[in-house]
């Protein structure tokens, strides 16, 4: 694998059958790139059964429970390892359609000042409906936005539909992404103590204040196997997101918009914890207790 062009990273933990359904559509990809998958000690086995199942593939057991941010790191050094130029992480639950890497792949070639790029990522169910096809920064919440979410492929503006050629977004989508190689060894990736939720947005404006271009490539998509409408967020997606609001304010926002961050979350985790309480969902009022609190 060394010297390869394109690595393509997926994480696995305890989604077996996902992982096996990504990792046979990244091997139709044309042309061909490598594969490794990432094993974040899952306690079900699969690791060890996913290793077995594609023995074309790499396979890197992590050996603990690193999250998405954790795991994909860890891919990520290793592709770099190997002299990747490109580095395509995706989540298990996620399939590129072909010649989505490829699309990837040229506009990055042909923008030298990018970092990353981007597919327009649509649901599985409902077909055709958008998950993500651009993204910006929200100062006031703290994560990426999703911009067209909800909305049907043909209903995108003209510079967002599969015809379009590349362009700048503000932030960039971690479900799945192409990055540039050089810019991971002189800025670093994804940093592990996110764990989960917001550590596309850090690398985003890290990026950006580095001068780095976040591409979104609208002829390449990818397909996510996520629920829509979303459900009810679960007490491990608050605690997480809240308390990496926080830290991404302290850490990357200046005086002003941190302040507009503050001004906004702590009154409504205030009247969200109250709400929680008031109907018995105790595990979610811990989350947001957590979430505020946690360093």
């Amino acid at each position: 694998m060394a010297g390869t062009r394109v690595v393509a990273v997926v994480l696995n933990y305890c989604r077996e059958a996902l992982t096996v359904e990504c990792v046979r559509a990244l091997a139709a990809q044309a042309p061909p790139v490598a594969t490794l998958i990432v094993d974040n000690a899952s306690p079900d086995g699969s690791g060890e059964r996913l290793r077995a199942r594609f023995p074309d593939a790499a396979f890197l057991q992590t050996g603990a429970n690193h999250g998405y941010a954790g795991g994909n790191a860890r891919g990520t050094r290793w592709a770099l390892e190997r002299g990747a130029e490109y580095v395509f992480v995706i989540n298990d639950d996620a399939e590129p359609a072909p010649g989505c890497i490829a699309a990837l792949a040229a506009a990055l070639d042909a923008i030298p000042e990018a970092g990353v790029a981007v597919p327009t990522v649509v649901h599985a169910e409902p077909p055709g409906v958008v998950w993500w096809a651009g993204g910006r920064l929200d100062e006031s919440r703290a994560p990426g936005m999703h911009e067209h979410f909800g909305s049907r492929v043909e209903e995108l503006p003209a510079d967002r539909r599969p015809d379009a050629p590349a362009r700048e977004v503000e932030v960039f989508c971690g479900c799945a992404v192409l990055m540039r190689g050089s810019t991971l060894r002189e800025l670093g990736g994804f940093r592990e103590e996110y764990f989960a939720y917001l550590e596309d947005t850090e690398v985003s404006l890290r990026w950006r204040r580095a001068g780095r271009q976040l591409l979104h490539v609208p002829s390449a998509r990818v397909v996510h196997k996520t629920a829509y409408p979303p459900p009810e967020p679960t007490p491990f997606q608050i605690r997480m997101r809240d308390r990496n609001r926080r830290r991404l304010a302290r850490e990357s926002f200046g005086a002003r918009a941190r302040l507009r961050f503050h001004l906004w979350f702590w009154p409504t985790r205030l009247v969200r914890g109250a709400w929680y309480a008031l109907r018995g969902d105790m595990a979610r009022l811990r989350a947001i207790v957590r979430g505020a609190l946690d360093r």
